[in-house]
Parts: C-alpha cells; sequence; structure tokens
C-alpha cells in the first residue's frame, strides 16, 4: 500500500476534525438541553430575565461549587 501524501492526509484530518467537531456540539446541545430541562422545576419567574441571565454567567464564571458556597452563605431573601 502506497503512503499517502501530505495532501491525502491533511484531507484526512481536516474530516476528522470537521467530524470531533460536530460530535462535540451535538454533546454540547444536549447537555444545554438536560439542564435547561431542569429549570421547568425551578421558581424562576421570581427573578427578571436579565437577572436569571446575570445569576447563571456569573455562576459559570465563578465555577460551581464556588458559586453554591456564595450563595449558600447569603441570609434568606425578604419575601
Amino acid at each position: 500500500m502506497p503512503s499517502k501524501s501530505d495532501r491525502e492526509k491533511l484531507a484526512e484530518l481536516d474530516k476528522r476534525q470537521r467530524a470531533l467537531a460536530e460530535e462535540a456540539e451535538t454533546v454540547r446541545r444536549t447537555l444545554r438541553a438536560r439542564y435547561g430541562a431542569m429549570l421547568t422545576d425551578l421558581p424562576v419567574e421570581r427573578i427578571s430575565e436579565r437577572e436569571f441571565r446575570d445569576l447563571i454567567g456569573q455562576a459559570i464564571r465563578t465555577g460551581g461549587s464556588p458559586a453554591i458556597a456564595a450563595l449558600k452563605a447569603l441570609p434568606p431573601a425578604s419575601a
């Protein structure tokens, strides 16, 4: 079997790279859908959409465990 040319190797690598990128996007969408489905059980209507986006964005930026620890340390909200 003759060895592949650099052009053929590059084409094969590009094909694999696209396949991996597509697979990563599929997994990302599945994960986001699963997390989104969890929201149906939470009373998110108590805060504005902007507050919700800020809260989630900051929690993701900070990291799950530190964000949870910081939120648990806060006093309960007054009604």
